[in-house]
């Protein structure tokens, strides 16, 4: 902003120094490793006052917002353990007056400056074509806000809910398309950026095995106890299960693409550590089709010395649970008792049948199923279908679910439209979400919903035909 009202700002060391800052793979890889101190230290605070200044630095002296997209996608998992309302039974940092304050100072003090900002880049940028997506969401939108009307659960909380959902998933898609240069942004800064968020979460995932509780007398572990102040397994394995696509990104790439397919496997192990059944399945999913576009696209020599990544990857993995099987088997024993629909799933999934049985057109909003009396949910956050299908159904009927399929078409032809390996990773990533949420409620959760919304503008504007800038480290170039 102060570069486009001071021109002569735009020639000065400084703010050619923090242009070159905001634009390397140190600035993302630095927001991931804060989020992943956070978790770990609980020094939230600290870390909330640090985005806030290099999101402000960047609001002020760059030419657009891509600087704060990082902070976007990472605050969300900076929560510790001890500062969870969900998970600590004492007070947390959430509990304390000052805190609150200041962290509704610094959110709306971000607000205005990104809100500033966006109106600063619409008038110096032509006005951009229509969202691809726009009637897509639109249409979604409608639906979460219809949900149970002309039924006795239709009421204020439903429809706030409906708004959340809904403005959490595309928010930042819109805020994005209108305020970012895409044509003019690093090639793969969004994909190192998700890779730096995975090699974060797995700092995370070794900080849930410290968690008090978490290894049993006998040895076993309980996997009740595995959470981060901010989700439990499931949370972030789906998290951890949308970074694989990432470093097959470099793999297809960039040079020594080996490199960046082995991450992509220490991240699929790190899935397996969550113990989450959903993510797990559908992690190897992603992973098997990551392979296969590693194969397709790879260079001949690249591909040479990624097979034999994978080969002694899988060689190394036998000998190691042949050696230690009965210790392995200790460590999963509580993800090997549980069946696939097990955590009363099957019960669930009938409650929310007979729902939208009994309201096809419209279902019954948010708040009235699975199995709950409407009144006995005294907590926002409504009980969950784990399953985004039947949530659909059983929240808005018929209607939430064709808008639910719309949006989805739209999604499909923006990706196969002018396919790219920046918009196969996006595609990978946003598949990763989608197949987790039918065992699980992750398209329903806030945090995945903004990472979903950032990889699908990206999409969006991956393939413009405007030449981008191609270095971004050596490394990490084309």
């Amino acid at each position: 902003m102060l570069v486009q009202a001071f021109p002569v700002l735009g020639g000065k060391r400084l703010t050619k120094a923090l242009h070159a800052f905001f634009r390397s793979p140190v600035y993302p890889i630095l927001i991931a490793a804060l989020m992943a101190l956070s978790e770990m230290t609980a020094i939230e605070l600290a870390v909330f006052y640090a985005y806030f200044v290099f999101g402000a630095l960047s609001l002020l002296f760059e030419e657009d917002t891509l600087a704060t997209l990082p902070i976007i996608a990472c605050a969300y998992m900076t929560i510790a353990p001890e500062n969870s309302t969900a998970f600590h039974g004492g007070n947390t940092i959430f509990d304390n007056n000052a805190f609150v304050a200041q962290l509704a100072i610094l959110i709306s003090a971000a607000v205005v400056l990104m809100a500033g900002r966006l109106v600063a880049f619409r008038m110096t940028h032509p006005a951009p074509v229509r969202p691809k997506l726009l009637y897509g969401f639109f249409a979604l939108g409608a639906a979460y806000l219809l949900g149970g009307s002309f039924t006795p659960y239709y009421g204020w909380d439903t429809v706030l809910q409906g708004i959340v959902q809904i403005v959490s998933i595309s928010i930042f898609y819109f805020y994005y398309l209108y305020s970012v240069n895409w044509e003019e942004h690093p090639k793969g800064y969004i994909p190192a950026l998700v890779t730096a968020i995975g090699v974060g979460l797995l700092f995370e995932i070794a900080q849930m095995y410290t968690n008090p509780g978490v290894f049993l007398e006998d040895g076993d572990v309980f996997r009740d106890m595995l959470y981060t102040g901010w989700g439990v397994y499931n949370n972030i394995g789906c998290m951890l299960a949308m970074c694989i696509a990432a470093p097959c990104y470099f793999a297809v790439t960039a040079k020594n693409g080996w490199a960046y397919a082995l991450l992509a496997s220490i991240f699929l192990l790190g899935v397996a550590l969550t113990q989450s059944r959903g993510a797990i399945i559908f992690g190897v999913l992603v992973y098997g089709l990551c392979g296969l576009w590693i194969l397709l696209k790879s260079s001949a020599e690249e591909l040479k010395f990624t097979l034999l990544i994978f080969i002694a990857l899988g060689v190394g993995l036998l000998i190691f649970g042949l050696a230690f099987e009965e210790k392995l088997t200790k460590l999963f024993a509580s993800l090997l008792d549980v069946k696939l629909y097990g955590n009363n799933r099957q019960d669930i999934y009938e409650h929310c049948w007979n729902a939208f049985l009994g309201h096809p057109f419209l279902g019954v909003g948010f708040y009235a199923t699975p199995g709950f009396a409407h009144d006995s949910v005294g907590a926002f956050i409504p009980p969950r279908a784990h399953n985004t299908w039947l949530q659909l159904l059983s929240t808005g009927g018929v209607v939430a679910f064709a808008a639910y399929a719309f949006h989805r078409i739209e999604t499909l032809r923006l990706v196969l439209c002018r396919p790219s390996a920046e918009k196969v990773f996006a595609a990978l990533s946003v598949l990763a979400l989608l197949l987790t949420s039918l065992l699980d409620c992750n398209f329903f959760n806030i945090g995945p919903g903004l990472l979903y919304g950032i990889l699908l503008a990206f999409a969006e504007c991956a393939s413009r035909k405007k030449e981008r800038p191609k270095k971004f480290l050596p490394v990490l170039s084309e």
